[in-house]
């Protein structure tokens, strides 16, 4: 399938500010059954977008307005061709858990197996896994399953119920939050069996005639897990499904703090206003018309003038739901 993603982020300051220093993860990955066939990134004010790879292979832009400003809006456009994973229970042997932990053992995958800084083990998580009695079950796979339907029907969706900056243990108190704390639950479970877990920030393209839960016109978060036989297998705890081809991978990292689709700092005193849209439409042979005063922005985070501000590194970044 083909997919077309134009995602816009706005930032409105209430006085303006002197600089904005900016990294941006939107661009969808190329590699395995996704092809990113075009994108392009666009800001203005204009500036002069630079790129780099990180060390996860992740596609980083990033950019400096330098000149007084009240205002920053980035505007992202992608192509993206993406085909259904195969996955075949089948090919699970009888030792795959054995040799996953030989994998383990080697320190193949230190990085995500330790805790991170949205996915460290508490004392509500170890709570949370003795109620679903969590433990290894026939194979790593087998395991994975049963994890991503406890996670599903045990909380709620509920947009807006956490912060970009939420802990896990706002969400299991509460049962309630969005695909970035249903991820880093998940995460922080599937680690605590052994299981390399990493976190995957992207899009969903939302089948309205299904059973998503996710909010449209967000980003999207879920999960990829390592299965010795098949290798990296994706989990979406929000919707509980595997992850297929209408999951559009852009970043992988041990949680939302190695992705976040924007991350920034500006100088100057200011409350900041962001607002986020992001349309995910099946690509047809003539190119889809979009109107940016069409698309619906939500709201995603403000501050009050005169109010205490929130640390630098946090001020640009949104949650994902």
């Amino acid at each position: 399938m083909r997919y077309t993603v134009r995602h816009i982020t706005r930032f409105a300051y209430e006085t303006p500010i002197s600089e904005s220093v900016i990294e941006v993860r939107m661009q969808p990955r190329s590699e395995g059954r996704q092809r990113c066939l075009s994108f392009a990134l666009s800001t203005v004010p204009a500036s002069r977008v630079l790129m780099y790879q990180d060390h996860d292979g992740n596609m980083v832009h990033h950019f400096d307005v330098p000149g007084r400003h009240s205002r920053l809006a980035l505007t992202a456009q992608a192509v993206v061709e993406s085909a259904p994973p195969a996955i075949d229970p089948e090919q699970i042997t009888s030792g795959s858990w054995e040799t996953l932990d030989g994998l383990v053992q080697s320190g193949e995958f230190w990085d995500v197996l330790a805790a991170s800084q949205f996915a460290e083990p508490t004392d509500r998580l170890f709570e949370f896994a003795r109620a679903i009695g969590l433990m290894r079950g026939p194979d790593p796979l087998a395991t994975l399953r049963v994890l991503l339907r406890e996670i599903y029907e045990r909380f709620e969706y509920s947009p807006q119920s956490t912060r970009v900056d939420s802990p896990i243990d706002e969400a299991l108190r509460s049962r309630r939050g969005v695909c970035q704390d249903f991820s880093h639950i998940f995460i922080a479970l599937a680690r605590q069996l052994g299981i390399p877990t990493r976190y995957v920030s992207g899009y969903l393209f939302r089948d309205v005639a299904g059973t998503d839960r996710s909010t449209d016109g967000a980003t999207h978060a879920w999960v990829e897990a390592f299965v010795p036989e098949i290798g990296w297998v994706g989990l979406d705890p929000t919707n509980n499904v595997f992850a297929g081809d209408r999951h559009i991978r852009v970043a992988v990292g041990r949680d939302y703090a190695d992705v976040p689709p924007t991350r920034g700092v500006y100088k100057g005193i200011s409350a900041v206003r962001s607002e986020l849209a992001v349309a995910v439409r099946i690509n047809s042979l003539q190119p889809t018309p979009y109107a940016a005063d069409t698309m619906p922005f939500t709201p995603w985070m403000s501050w009050e003038a005169g109010a205490p501000m929130p640390d630098s590194e946090g001020e640009l970044q949104q949650q994902q739901q």
